[in-house]
């Protein structure tokens, strides 16, 4: 368990905040497990209707703390991942999810969307997808979802020059539901969960059944996990997540 992911359920909501703003929420090993957990208690519990994640401080999250990559890349990291296990309830979660989206939304930030049923976003969102950036693959079936609901020519831009999508174009591309002022941002996904809550449960997980396949998202989170793993090892990552460190502008040219 982390003190960094909060859960609280009420009237049938599970509401699942992201906790550590000292470090613009990026999510560690401890809080993956717990997000995970949370999304399977949510399936098991017939008072779980629906799910909504929102954070605190100023981002939504940073994406996956570097210091887990680095430990990964370097090998010095040992245990269950759990990256892996929230990923895959996302991809079989039969609960609405609900997202309410601040400030950045950096690469799982931005793909755990595209398995949400609504989202709003603030006009300060800044969704980004900058794998490339790190010499990495995406991840969370993005490399399908992702072109599937934006194009392939802006979902490249993304993935591949980690150009960023603010919350009013979020909204524009059918990213987000709607823009959404900062101070309303959490009541509008709150209120839209309590619609939810109320809706026939059986019709609603029917209905999120015949629009998604689960299956194939598995599979697909799979093989971009492998992928994914092995760019973590290659002298391309490191230098990637060396200059990071360094704070210097990685230099790939020099990596065969």
């Amino acid at each position: 368990m982390t003190e960094h992911v909060k859960v609280a359920i009420e009237a049938g909501v599970m509401t699942i905040t992201l906790a550590r703003p000292e470090k613009k929420n990026a999510l560690n090993n401890a809080m993956y497990g717990v997000l995970a957990d949370s999304l399977e208690q949510a399936e098991a519990d017939p008072a779980v209707r629906v799910v909504v994640f929102q954070a605190d401080g100023d981002a939504f999250t940073a994406g996956n703390d570097l210091a887990d990559f680095t430990a990964q890349a370097t090998g010095a990291f040992s245990g269950e991942r759990h990256v892996g296990r929230f990923l895959k309830a996302l991809a079989n979660a039969t609960r609405p999810l609900v997202a309410a989206v601040h400030g950045q939304a950096v690469g799982v930030g931005t793909t755990m969307l595209l398995h949400c049923d609504l989202v709003f976003t603030s006009p300060d969102a800044r969704l980004t997808t900058p794998f490339v950036n790190l010499a990495l693959v995406p991840e969370a079936a993005s490399s399908w979802l992702l072109p599937a609901r934006i194009g392939h020519a802006r979902a490249y831009a993304m993935f591949a020059l980690g150009e960023a999508v603010d919350g009013t174009t979020a909204a524009a591309w059918g990213l987000s539901n709607a823009v959404v002022p900062l101070d309303e941002l959490r009541a509008r996904a709150r209120a839209s969960a309590d619609q939810l809550a109320k809706r026939p449960l059986g019709a609603l997980t029917t209905t999120k059944r015949l629009m998604r396949d689960a299956e194939k998202i598995a599979a697909l989170m799979d093989t971009e996990g492998a992928l994914f793993a092995e760019r973590l090892q290659t002298a391309e990552a490191r230098e990637a997540f060396m200059a990071f460190a360094e704070r210097r502008p990685a230099d790939f040219s020099k990596v065969a």
